[in-house]
């Protein structure tokens, strides 16, 4: 049977690593899990509880397409406290995860074949949604110089998007304020749609994470309730858009998915409640602890050359001293310590063999027996 030129997308690498995991766990053997960013917690009691009780008295069946008006009042208090925005709720849309709210954002705001700007390393999946959608990725090399963060310099005007993520995955650098100015100038100097991701924020360690929206208006803000929230396999973001562009998006989403979970949604409500959130603040100081244990254990085990882990809950070393194969240098660990980590190649095609990520998202126990195989694997070579 016939199959599309477009869907040649290439494969999410850390998911490969995810199954040959799980394969080693099905042999009988303990596995420490440091290459994907999912956090070892769940969903908060507080959302668990709001949903059964809801469950209880309701049969949750399609909510309206933008998601329910009560959750986004919810999401434009959460603006409020975090940055000082008086966002609209209204402009707040619900999406079948960070990867629906992309796929609207992407359809809403590009034709087939523009070209949308990103940097590498960055997350893989924004290359393979472009490419799926007919689309045109345009990946440009950050530099530590510029903390792995792009620069108005990296743009060009025949860009029709631009995507920036702070703090970012896989490096966990953040954008302050001024930066995350220069650029939205520059992109509304050139007619180019800037699309900020923004779910890793309230996982920052080193001063706060600035929201695009506190710079300009004229941007689609991409975040999710998976990890601050800790509720990644619920499958439920958000959209912040422009309001002018609120009846675009709500006519794609309601063709594309009619509407997000609707039991995703009422336990979103109770991650947001204040039980929620001091539970989740908890998962916070947990991560923090987990990062100083990374950046100490890693140098010892000689990967001392990383990118400033501001925020997330990633480690990004340059590894080109131990190998020139990141894919099969990560294979050895696996199958020699018994601990997964993912190779740069997923992040950045051309530099990604000479560099690796580490998660820090699991428990503490966790992270300090996967240093402790680490440094004996390293020190055995």
């Amino acid at each position: 049977m016939r199959y599309s030129r477009r869907s040649g997308v290439d494969p999410f690498i850390v998911m490969d690593v995810m199954e040959a995991a799980r394969g080693a766990e099905e042999a009988g053997r303990h596995i420490i899990h440091m290459e994907v960013g999912q956090p070892g917690t769940g969903a908060p009691k507080a959302a668990r509880q709001r949903l059964a009780a809801e469950m209880e008295a309701s049969p949750l069946g399609y909510s309206v397409a933008l998601g329910r008006p009560d959750l986004r009042a919810a999401i434009a208090a959460l603006y409020a406290e975090w940055y000082g925005l008086d966002l609209d709720p209204n402009r707040v849309v619900l999406t079948a995860g960070a990867s629906g709210a992309f796929l609207l954002a992407f359809s809403a705001l590009f034709d087939a074949g523009d070209k949308v700007g990103l940097g590498n390393p960055g997350y893989p999946s924004y290359r393979q949604i472009l490419k799926a959608m007919s689309l045109e990725p345009v990946g440009f090399e950050m530099t530590e110089a510029n903390r792995y963060q792009p620069t108005s310099a990296d743009l060009s005007a025949d860009m029709a998007g631009l995507i920036v993520a702070s703090p970012s995955n896989p490096t966990g650098t953040m954008l302050d304020k001024a930066a995350l100015n220069n650029l939205a100038l520059t992109c509304r100097a050139d007619d180019i749609a800037l699309i900020s991701d923004e779910i890793y924020h309230g996982l920052q360690y080193e001063g706060r994470a600035v929201s695009a929206l506190e710079v300009t208006d004229e941007v689609y803000v991409v975040n999710s309730f998976s990890k601050y929230f800790s509720m990644t396999g619920w499958r439920l973001g958000w959209l912040v858009v422009p309001e002018d562009h609120l009846r675009i998006v709500e006519r794609l989403a309601q063709n594309m998915f009619i509407c997000p979970p609707h039991a995703s949604q009422v336990a979103a409500l109770g991650a947001l409640s204040p039980e929620g959130r001091a539970e989740l603040d908890l998962h916070r100081d947990v991560y923090a602890r987990n990062r100083a244990l990374m950046i100490e254990g890693l140098a010892k085990a000689g990967f001392d050359q990383i990118a400033p882990a501001d925020g997330a809950f990633y480690i990004y070393a340059d590894v080109a001293e131990f190998t020139s194969d990141s894919l099969a240098f990560c294979s050895e660990i696996l199958e020699k310590a018994g601990v997964a980590v993912t190779p740069g190649l997923d992040f950045d095609p051309e530099r990604g063999a000479t560099t690796m990520r580490f998660s820090y998202a699991r428990s503490t126990e966790d992270i300090q027996e996967g240093l402790a195989r680490l440094q004996a694997f390293m020190a055995g070579r």
